[in-house]
Protein backbone atom coordinates (compact mmCIF):
# COMPACT_ATOMS: atom_id res chain seq x y z
CA UNK A 1 0.00 0.00 0.00
CA UNK A 2 1.49 3.32 -1.11
CA UNK A 3 0.27 6.69 0.18
CA UNK A 4 1.72 9.35 -2.13
CA UNK A 5 -0.27 12.29 -0.75
CA UNK A 6 2.86 13.86 0.71
CA UNK A 7 4.83 13.42 -2.52
CA UNK A 8 4.14 16.28 -4.92
CA UNK A 9 5.54 19.29 -6.73
CA UNK A 10 3.72 22.61 -6.45
CA UNK A 11 3.30 24.05 -9.95
CA UNK A 12 0.91 26.90 -9.11
CA UNK A 13 -1.16 27.82 -6.10
CA UNK A 14 -3.84 25.33 -7.17
CA UNK A 15 -1.96 22.84 -9.34
CA UNK A 16 0.25 20.05 -8.02
CA UNK A 17 1.95 17.22 -9.88
CA UNK A 18 4.86 14.76 -9.70
CA UNK A 19 8.29 15.74 -10.95
CA UNK A 20 9.99 13.12 -13.18
CA UNK A 21 12.25 12.22 -10.25
CA UNK A 22 9.30 11.82 -7.87
CA UNK A 23 7.69 9.45 -10.35
CA UNK A 24 10.92 7.42 -10.50
CA UNK A 25 11.15 7.35 -6.70
CA UNK A 26 7.63 5.96 -6.38
CA UNK A 27 8.41 3.45 -9.09
CA UNK A 28 11.53 2.45 -7.14
CA UNK A 29 9.25 1.29 -4.32
CA UNK A 30 7.63 -1.09 -6.78
CA UNK A 31 11.06 -2.31 -7.87
CA UNK A 32 11.94 -3.15 -4.28
CA UNK A 33 8.60 -4.95 -3.87
CA UNK A 34 9.39 -7.03 -6.94
CA UNK A 35 12.93 -7.74 -5.80
CA UNK A 36 14.48 -5.63 -8.56
CA UNK A 37 17.12 -4.25 -6.21
CA UNK A 38 19.67 -3.53 -8.92
CA UNK A 39 17.35 -1.05 -10.62
CA UNK A 40 16.82 0.74 -7.30
CA UNK A 41 20.56 0.94 -6.63
CA UNK A 42 21.26 2.20 -10.15
CA UNK A 43 18.69 4.96 -9.68
CA UNK A 44 20.24 6.15 -6.42
CA UNK A 45 23.76 6.02 -7.85
CA UNK A 46 22.52 7.89 -10.93
CA UNK A 47 21.21 10.70 -8.75
CA UNK A 48 24.61 11.01 -7.05
CA UNK A 49 26.47 11.12 -10.35
CA UNK A 50 24.00 13.73 -11.63
CA UNK A 51 24.56 15.79 -8.48
CA UNK A 52 28.32 15.81 -9.06
CA UNK A 53 27.83 16.64 -12.74
CA UNK A 54 25.67 19.60 -11.76
CA UNK A 55 28.37 20.61 -9.27
CA UNK A 56 30.93 20.66 -12.08
CA UNK A 57 28.40 22.62 -14.11
CA UNK A 58 28.61 25.44 -11.57
CA UNK A 59 32.07 26.17 -12.95
CA UNK A 60 31.94 25.10 -16.58
CA UNK A 61 29.22 23.84 -18.87
CA UNK A 62 27.13 24.63 -21.93
CA UNK A 63 23.81 26.37 -22.44
CA UNK A 64 21.05 25.35 -24.85
CA UNK A 65 23.01 26.91 -27.74
CA UNK A 66 26.17 24.94 -26.82
CA UNK A 67 27.89 28.11 -25.67
CA UNK A 68 30.34 27.68 -22.79
CA UNK A 69 29.05 29.04 -19.48
CA UNK A 70 30.71 29.38 -16.08
CA UNK A 71 27.89 30.28 -13.64
CA UNK A 72 29.80 30.89 -10.39
CA UNK A 73 32.96 32.46 -11.88
CA UNK A 74 30.77 34.65 -14.08
CA UNK A 75 28.73 35.83 -11.11
CA UNK A 76 31.85 36.71 -9.13
CA UNK A 77 33.29 38.52 -12.15
CA UNK A 78 30.04 40.47 -12.65
CA UNK A 79 30.09 41.66 -9.04
CA UNK A 80 33.72 42.71 -9.43
CA UNK A 81 32.82 44.66 -12.58
CA UNK A 82 29.97 46.36 -10.72
CA UNK A 83 32.26 47.32 -7.85
CA UNK A 84 34.80 48.79 -10.29
CA UNK A 85 32.07 50.84 -11.94
CA UNK A 86 31.14 52.29 -8.54
CA UNK A 87 34.69 52.96 -7.41
CA UNK A 88 35.28 56.35 -9.13
CA UNK A 89 32.28 57.85 -7.34
CA UNK A 90 32.97 56.12 -4.03
CA UNK A 91 36.49 57.59 -4.10
CA UNK A 92 34.99 61.09 -4.02
CA UNK A 93 33.14 60.45 -0.74
CA UNK A 94 34.51 61.10 2.71
CA UNK A 95 33.66 58.11 4.97
CA UNK A 96 32.99 60.12 8.16
CA UNK A 97 30.29 62.16 6.48
CA UNK A 98 28.94 59.59 4.03
CA UNK A 99 25.94 57.35 4.63
CA UNK A 100 27.22 54.72 2.18
CA UNK A 101 29.86 53.39 4.57
CA UNK A 102 27.75 50.67 6.20
CA UNK A 103 26.41 49.34 2.91
CA UNK A 104 29.90 49.26 1.41
CA UNK A 105 31.35 47.48 4.44
CA UNK A 106 28.65 44.76 4.36
CA UNK A 107 29.39 44.08 0.69
CA UNK A 108 33.17 44.10 1.18
CA UNK A 109 32.87 41.72 4.14
CA UNK A 110 30.57 39.28 2.32
CA UNK A 111 32.57 38.97 -0.91
CA UNK A 112 35.69 37.20 0.48
CA UNK A 113 33.54 34.75 2.43
CA UNK A 114 31.62 33.85 -0.71
CA UNK A 115 34.79 33.41 -2.76
CA UNK A 116 36.26 31.10 -0.11
CA UNK A 117 33.08 29.02 -0.06
CA UNK A 118 33.09 28.77 -3.86
CA UNK A 119 36.70 27.56 -3.78
CA UNK A 120 35.91 25.02 -1.05
CA UNK A 121 32.84 23.81 -2.96
CA UNK A 122 34.85 23.30 -6.14
CA UNK A 123 37.51 21.33 -4.27
CA UNK A 124 34.78 19.21 -2.65
CA UNK A 125 33.18 18.38 -5.99
CA UNK A 126 36.53 17.39 -7.49
CA UNK A 127 37.35 15.20 -4.49
CA UNK A 128 34.01 13.40 -4.58
CA UNK A 129 34.27 12.85 -8.31
CA UNK A 130 37.51 10.97 -7.73
CA UNK A 131 36.00 8.93 -4.89
CA UNK A 132 32.94 8.01 -6.97
CA UNK A 133 35.10 6.54 -9.73
CA UNK A 134 35.69 3.54 -7.45
CA UNK A 135 32.48 3.72 -5.39
CA UNK A 136 30.68 0.39 -5.05
CA UNK A 137 26.96 0.68 -5.70
CA UNK A 138 25.85 -2.94 -5.34
CA UNK A 139 25.17 -2.78 -1.59
CA UNK A 140 22.37 -0.70 -0.09
CA UNK A 141 24.14 0.05 3.18
CA UNK A 142 27.35 1.16 1.49
CA UNK A 143 25.42 3.27 -0.99
CA UNK A 144 23.59 5.04 1.83
CA UNK A 145 26.94 5.89 3.44
CA UNK A 146 28.08 7.32 0.12
CA UNK A 147 24.96 9.47 -0.15
CA UNK A 148 25.49 10.70 3.40
CA UNK A 149 29.08 11.55 2.50
CA UNK A 150 27.71 14.07 -0.01
CA UNK A 151 25.80 16.02 2.66
CA UNK A 152 28.45 18.79 3.04
CA UNK A 153 28.35 19.49 -0.70
CA UNK A 154 24.54 19.61 -0.72
CA UNK A 155 24.49 22.00 2.23
CA UNK A 156 27.22 24.15 0.73
CA UNK A 157 25.28 24.53 -2.52
CA UNK A 158 22.19 25.54 -0.53
CA UNK A 159 24.15 28.12 1.47
CA UNK A 160 25.74 29.61 -1.64
CA UNK A 161 22.30 30.19 -3.16
CA UNK A 162 21.49 32.35 -0.14
CA UNK A 163 24.88 34.06 -0.29
CA UNK A 164 24.44 34.86 -3.98
CA UNK A 165 21.06 36.46 -3.39
CA UNK A 166 22.39 38.40 -0.42
CA UNK A 167 25.44 39.70 -2.31
CA UNK A 168 23.28 41.04 -5.11
CA UNK A 169 20.94 42.70 -2.63
CA UNK A 170 23.88 44.30 -0.82
CA UNK A 171 25.30 45.61 -4.10
CA UNK A 172 21.87 46.98 -5.09
CA UNK A 173 21.48 48.58 -1.70
CA UNK A 174 24.86 50.33 -2.09
CA UNK A 175 23.78 51.72 -5.46
CA UNK A 176 20.47 52.93 -4.03
CA UNK A 177 22.18 54.62 -1.08
CA UNK A 178 24.63 56.36 -3.42
CA UNK A 179 21.80 57.68 -5.59
CA UNK A 180 19.38 58.70 -2.86
CA UNK A 181 21.55 59.79 0.04
CA UNK A 182 24.85 60.70 -1.60
CA UNK A 183 23.32 62.46 -4.65
CA UNK A 184 25.39 60.33 -7.02
CA UNK A 185 23.48 61.37 -10.13
CA UNK A 186 24.63 64.94 -9.66
CA UNK A 187 28.29 63.86 -9.76
CA UNK A 188 30.42 63.62 -12.91
CA UNK A 189 32.10 60.58 -11.33
CA UNK A 190 28.85 58.60 -11.41
CA UNK A 191 28.76 56.40 -14.53
CA UNK A 192 25.03 55.82 -14.51
CA UNK A 193 24.67 53.80 -17.71
CA UNK A 194 27.70 51.66 -17.01
CA UNK A 195 26.48 50.94 -13.50
CA UNK A 196 22.99 50.04 -14.75
CA UNK A 197 24.43 47.62 -17.31
CA UNK A 198 26.72 46.07 -14.71
CA UNK A 199 23.84 45.75 -12.25
CA UNK A 200 21.66 43.99 -14.82
CA UNK A 201 24.52 41.67 -15.80
CA UNK A 202 25.12 40.80 -12.14
CA UNK A 203 21.45 39.95 -11.66
CA UNK A 204 21.40 37.71 -14.74
CA UNK A 205 24.59 35.97 -13.57
CA UNK A 206 23.09 35.53 -10.10
CA UNK A 207 19.99 33.87 -11.51
CA UNK A 208 22.06 31.46 -13.60
CA UNK A 209 24.37 30.62 -10.69
CA UNK A 210 21.57 30.02 -8.19
CA UNK A 211 19.65 27.89 -10.67
CA UNK A 212 22.70 25.69 -11.18
CA UNK A 213 23.41 25.44 -7.45
CA UNK A 214 19.83 24.41 -6.76
CA UNK A 215 20.22 21.52 -9.20
CA UNK A 216 23.11 20.18 -7.12
CA UNK A 217 21.04 19.93 -3.97
CA UNK A 218 17.93 18.78 -5.84
CA UNK A 219 19.50 15.58 -7.15
CA UNK A 220 21.16 14.85 -3.81
CA UNK A 221 17.76 15.15 -2.14
CA UNK A 222 16.32 12.53 -4.49
CA UNK A 223 19.04 10.04 -3.52
CA UNK A 224 18.66 10.95 0.15
CA UNK A 225 14.87 10.55 0.00
CA UNK A 226 15.27 6.94 -1.08
CA UNK A 227 18.21 5.88 1.09
CA UNK A 228 16.71 7.48 4.19
CA UNK A 229 13.55 5.41 3.80
CA UNK A 230 15.11 2.22 2.46
CA UNK A 231 18.67 2.23 3.89
CA UNK A 232 19.31 -1.43 3.14
CA UNK A 233 17.74 -1.31 -0.32
CA UNK A 234 14.93 -3.53 0.94
CA UNK A 235 11.23 -2.75 1.04
CA UNK A 236 9.98 -1.99 4.53
CA UNK A 237 7.13 -0.12 6.20
CA UNK A 238 7.60 3.66 6.07
CA UNK A 239 5.05 5.64 8.03
CA UNK A 240 2.96 7.82 5.78
CA UNK A 241 4.40 6.35 2.57
CA UNK A 242 4.29 2.56 2.25
CA UNK A 243 3.02 -0.37 4.26
CA UNK A 244 3.18 -4.08 3.62
CA UNK A 245 -0.23 -5.63 4.26
CA UNK A 246 -1.77 -9.05 3.72
CA UNK A 247 -5.31 -9.98 2.80
CA UNK A 248 -6.27 -10.53 6.44
CA UNK A 249 -5.42 -6.92 7.29
CA UNK A 250 -7.30 -5.62 4.27
CA UNK A 251 -10.31 -7.69 5.28
CA UNK A 252 -10.06 -6.26 8.80
CA UNK A 253 -10.33 -2.80 7.21
CA UNK A 254 -13.54 -3.80 5.43
CA UNK A 255 -11.59 -4.47 2.20
CA UNK A 256 -10.72 -0.80 1.92
CA UNK A 257 -7.83 0.05 -0.41
CA UNK A 258 -7.73 3.75 0.45
CA UNK A 259 -4.47 5.37 1.67
CA UNK A 260 -5.80 5.48 5.23
CA UNK A 261 -4.51 1.94 5.58
CA UNK A 262 -1.11 3.62 5.69
CA UNK A 263 -0.67 5.77 8.77
CA UNK A 264 -0.21 9.29 7.54
CA UNK A 265 2.94 11.03 8.68
CA UNK A 266 2.97 14.58 10.13
CA UNK A 267 3.35 17.53 7.83
CA UNK A 268 6.97 17.83 6.76
CA UNK A 269 8.84 20.96 7.74
CA UNK A 270 10.50 23.07 5.07
CA UNK A 271 14.14 22.06 5.48
CA UNK A 272 15.30 24.98 3.35
CA UNK A 273 13.92 27.60 5.74
CA UNK A 274 16.69 29.51 7.48
CA UNK A 275 15.38 31.96 10.08
CA UNK A 276 18.66 33.84 10.55
CA UNK A 277 19.21 34.26 6.82
CA UNK A 278 15.61 35.36 6.33
CA UNK A 279 16.02 38.04 8.99
CA UNK A 280 19.16 39.31 7.29
CA UNK A 281 17.33 39.57 3.98
CA UNK A 282 14.46 41.41 5.66
CA UNK A 283 16.99 43.80 7.20
CA UNK A 284 18.52 44.56 3.82
CA UNK A 285 15.11 45.03 2.20
CA UNK A 286 13.89 47.25 5.06
CA UNK A 287 16.97 49.47 4.76
CA UNK A 288 16.29 49.82 1.03
CA UNK A 289 12.63 50.71 1.67
CA UNK A 290 13.65 53.28 4.27
CA UNK A 291 15.99 54.85 1.71
CA UNK A 292 13.20 55.01 -0.87
CA UNK A 293 10.84 56.50 1.72
CA UNK A 294 13.35 59.23 2.58
CA UNK A 295 13.82 60.04 -1.10
CA UNK A 296 10.07 60.22 -1.66
CA UNK A 297 9.58 62.45 1.38
CA UNK A 298 12.29 64.82 0.11
CA UNK A 299 10.66 64.97 -3.33
CA UNK A 300 7.25 65.71 -1.85
CA UNK A 301 8.72 68.44 0.36
CA UNK A 302 10.47 70.01 -2.64
CA UNK A 303 7.23 69.97 -4.65
CA UNK A 304 5.39 71.65 -1.78
CA UNK A 305 8.02 74.39 -1.60
CA UNK A 306 7.81 75.00 -5.34
CA UNK A 307 4.02 75.33 -5.01
CA UNK A 308 4.49 77.76 -2.15
CA UNK A 309 2.66 75.56 0.33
Amino acid sequence: MVDARNVYRKVTRKIYDFSPEQEKNLLAIVWLYRGQTEKYLDLVAGYCHRMLDEGEGCFTGQDDDDAVIEPLPTFIASLTTLQKALQPFLATLSPPESSHTEALKELDDAMPIFKDDVKRFREGVSKQNIVWQTQKTTNGGELKKAVDRLVPLAECSRDMVKQSDLLYKLASRLIDVCETECHARESNAWAGREISRARKAADEARQQATLQLKEVRYFWRQAHWLTERFPEAKLCDVEGLVKLVDRAEIEANDWSLTPTVCRRCPEEEDENFDFEETMREIHVELASLNTEAAQLAATIQKNFEELGI
